[in-house]
């Protein structure tokens, strides 16, 4: 019954003309933008962090079952303590490496994605002290993001994407914090949910 309504839903939408030009004359194209929000949840230091609200620019082509998308998500800031003991605040941002790629699974309406991101640290602060970290203290390498559609989720409605990933060692932080932010938040088990609201359709 959901595979028929959603193709149903899927078809309904190309007859009434809501595609936007492909670049091949026999691809059907939808563009919409979801509104989001969404947490992530560092393991090192067992801190989690609200994102958002932002936006998801997607690209879909039906007969491919393809899609590409750019993020816009906002600045977060993330609380924790170091070594158990020390406050630690920071201000960090996910900055997008290129598209967004996945895969749309026309029959369930579940999709699967892979994003490259770098993590970026704008500002910091210790004990409430603020520690300078310059312009370049970012993740020296890029780190994958993979995730998939939690049950329930509809492309014409929204809903729940999460997956896991890794945060590399990072660079350019200065002689002092680089390793103290390498021996704190990196490594693997990092996860990471956006909760998609209701998209619209993009001319």
């Amino acid at each position: 019954m959901r595979r028929t309504a959603i193709a149903t839903a899927i078809g309904l939408i190309t007859g009434l003309c809501l595609f936007a030009p492909a670049a091949q004359a026999d691809d059907t194209i939808l563009k919409v933008s979801y509104p989001l929000t969404g947490t992530t949840h560092i393991k090192a230091v067992d801190a989690t962090a609200k994102l958002g609200p932002g936006e998801l620019l997607s690209t879909v082509n039906l007969d491919k079952a393809e899609l590409t998308a750019n993020l816009k998500i906002p600045v977060t800031t993330m609380s924790f303590k170091q070594f158990g003991l020390i406050p630690v605040s920071a201000v960090t941002e996910l900055v997008q490496i290129g598209q967004t790629t996945g895969k749309l699974d026309v029959n369930t309406g579940g999709v699967t994605t892979t994003s490259k991101v770098k993590l970026r640290v704008v500002e910091m602060s210790v004990s409430g002290l603020p520690v300078p970290v310059g312009p370049a203290c970012q993740s020296a390498s890029v780190a994958t993001i993979t995730m998939n559609s939690e049950p329930g989720f509809n492309p014409l409605t929204g809903g729940t994407v999460s997956g896991t990933y890794t945060i590399p060692e990072f660079s350019g932080c200065g002689l002092i914090i680089t390793p103290l932010i390498n021996s704190t938040i990196t490594g693997p088990g990092n996860t990471i949910s956006f909760q998609l609201a209701e998209p619209t359709v993009v001319p």
